[in-house]
């Protein structure tokens, strides 16, 4: 199990499926570890009655269908499949119509959903999900294209390009899958403790005539733990804790990822200023 989870750490992102897929076939014995205890790549699929798109995952499946956070209907039809509370579900409705808000202000669009259901502890837990990315054409995500200029700075040079014509010119393809579980505890004389477990995978691959083709890809996880008042209710206290957490998570995909792959390519790949005053003088 050990083995499995270090090989899927080093895996491409693109290629979770079908390593998954091969692992379940090795391992089925550990099948229910490994379906949880590792994230893929999200998908996507269309909640006919609503006529909007939702995010599938772990957290919304019952058997092989999976819960529209929309019309809290399963696709495909499951008569027997889990619901959560009318009270709960409220409160998710609420949620999906607030992380909307944030998904657009901080994502510039994208597909979010969340989840909830009650746990064995007297609270309950809540899934915040959010895809952004696909194919490209020039400039079509801002957001995702962000990171392709600074891969390609990475390559080409500090202004992501020799000329410095262009910065979101380069992406090819990319994604970006944001996965925040929250697991909200029992009030206690108006406390409760929030524990967020948040996953990011990110995957880009730019194209320049100078540098050629580069792609990054990884994943990055984190974990908060807080006691906060219930004052202004748990969606406000999650959402901070989600904005919080996403902030950090941007940082250290800025100094890891981007950081390290620039300090790598430039002592492989110096500029040809750089590399003239390192040659000796003959």
């Amino acid at each position: 199990m050990e083995a499995a989870m270090g090989l899927m750490r080093r895996i491409h992102p693109k290629h979770t499926e079908t390593a998954l897929s091969a692992l379940l076939s090795l391992l089925p014995h550990h099948s229910s570890d490994l379906l949880s205890q590792l994230d893929q790549p999200l998908q996507v699929l269309c909640d006919m009655d609503i006529g909007k798109e939702f995010i599938l995952c772990e957290y919304n499946r019952d058997a092989d269908s999976y819960r529209s956070p929309w019309s809290n209907k399963y696709h495909p039809p499951l008569e027997d499949g889990q619901l959560p509370s009318p009270e709960l579900r409220k409160l998710e409705i609420e949620a999906n119509d607030v992380f909307a808000i944030y998904r657009d202000q901080y994502y510039e669009g994208g597909i979010s959903s969340v989840y909830m259901w009650e746990d064995e502890n007297e609270g309950f837990v809540a899934c915040f999900l959010i895809k952004k990315g696909k194919a490209f054409k020039s400039s079509e995500s801002i957001f995702v294209a962000n990171y392709a200029v600074t891969l390609n700075d990475c390559v080409c040079g500090e202004d992501g390009s020799k000329s410095g014509q262009g910065r979101r010119g380069y992406l090819e393809e990319g994604s970006w899958d944001a996965i925040h579980v929250i697991q909200v505890g029992p009030e206690e004389e108006g406390i409760a403790h929030y524990c967020l477990t948040s996953t990011v995978m990110l995957s880009l691959t730019t194209h320049d005539e100078s540098s050629g083709t580069f792609s990054l890809s990884g994943s990055i996880r984190r974990q908060m733990n807080m006691d906060l008042a219930v004052v202004e209710g748990h969606l406000c206290n999650m959402g901070r804790m989600i904005e919080e957490m996403e902030s950090k998570l941007r940082n250290s995909l800025d100094q890891v990822y981007f950081g390290k792959t620039r300090e790598m390519v430039c002592t492989l790949r110096p500029p040809a200023e750089v590399a003239q005053l390192r040659l000796p003088d003959s």
